[in-house]
């Protein structure tokens, strides 16, 4: 009797149907295994690694380029965003809505223009999910931190040089509604004294929290798993921003990043506010942060998650194969046996292949 276990590829070339529907599952089932048991085994294809020549690499002069498109889009929005806060509210009285609607078009439009360079983040709370989640590399994050917070300060040092004051206007004048701040800090204190309440630093810090968990998600949500950006990036950021300013704005000014903070703090220090900005900042560079960093546990236990998924489905499939291979051996042999001792020259039953 010769051996019962007949590859898949001559089998399928029997011409009996039984057979040949048999083998057919067997391959498929076989090439389904193989992909998913390659799946598993590649990290770039489950997205558990980065692709280490996008924005992961530490070449010096594409972190320079991409250090210096952060820069420039930190200090763009940082411009439109003083800008609106200061004489936006002061001379056109200004709400809630309107510095929504600058902080969404500024940071759509920046994330726009400098995604393609480096990601569009203008937010250290973005690039720590980004670090954290390996779209970036460490190298990167230490510069893009630098170069928002340079941009930032360039920002507020620019408008605060050139903000109109006068015996009557004092800088502070314009620079209230600028800085963040919660408690008496708040850009709604003013109205609420009148009431006797205000902002808690509580209340400043669950807010800021909860919006910064919506922006940094949206930023993460639309970048690709090597840190470049989507199509869809600009819009979602944009949109994000819009929302979590409309929310946080009455409360403490609409934080939502540090370098914004920062920046605005930095040069309003001194100047004769309520409470000194840099007393507060504190709250503006933590909340931020602790939603980066919660967005990015997030996404890699999701990830983990996913990698486990597709390694007990690649398991079942291989399972699956392994069962018709046996199935079509048991075939064979039966095909064998009846071969062997047939009677009055019986040929094989229809639907097996007998071996010579």
């Amino acid at each position: 009797m010769s051996e019962p276990n007949i590859p898949a590829q001559s089998a399928a070339k029997s011409g009996v149907d039984g057979t040949d529907t048999v083998n057919a599952e067997v391959v498929n089932a076989e090439v389904k295994a193989d992909q998913n048991d390659g799946n598993a085994a590649s990290p770039a294809n489950n997205g558990s690694a980065v692709d280490s020549k996008a924005f992961t690499g530490t070449n010096v002069t594409e972190t320079v380029r991409r250090a210096g498109a952060e820069f420039a889009g930190s200090f763009f929005v940082c411009f439109a965003l003083f800008a609106a806060s200061t004489y936006g509210t002061v001379l056109y009285g200004a709400n809630a809505v309107f510095v929504a609607v600058v902080a969404a078009l500024a940071y759509g439009t920046a994330t726009a223009v400098f995604a393609r360079f480096s990601g569009g983040h203008f937010n250290p709370a973005v690039t720590l999910a980004a670090a954290l989640t390996s779209r970036i590399g460490w190298i990167d994050a230490l510069a893009y931190l630098v170069a928002q917070l340079l941009g930032g300060i360039v920002a507020g040092a620019l408008l605060t040089a050139i903000l109109p004051t006068s015996e009557n206007v004092e800088v502070k004048v314009w620079l209230a509604s600028a800085v963040n701040g919660f408690g008496e800090g708040s850009p709604s204190n003013s109205m609420l004294s009148q009431a006797g309440v205000s902002f808690s630093m509580t209340m400043a810090i669950v807010m800021e929290v909860a919006m910064g968990l919506l922006v940094v998600a949206a930023a993460m949500s639309t970048l690709n798993k090597d840190g470049s950006a989507t199509d869809h990036h600009a819009a979602v950021t944009g949109m994000a921003y819009g929302v979590a300013s409309a929310i946080t704005f009455p409360i403490t000014g609409a934080g939502l990043n540090p370098v914004r903070s920062t920046g605005i703090a930095l040069f309003a220090q001194g100047k004769g506010l309520t409470v000194e900005p840099l007393q507060q900042l504190w709250v503006f560079w933590v909340c931020p942060l602790l939603a980066g960093a919660v967005v990015a546990l997030v996404m890699l236990l999701s990830d983990t998650m996913r990698q486990k998924a597709e390694s007990v489905d690649a398991d079942g499939n291989g399972t699956t194969a392994e069962a018709i291979r046996t199935e079509q051996e048991e075939t064979y042999v039966d095909a064998d046996f009846e071969n062997s001792n047939g009677t009055n020259g019986e040929s094989a039953p229809e639907g097996t292949t007998v071996k010579d």
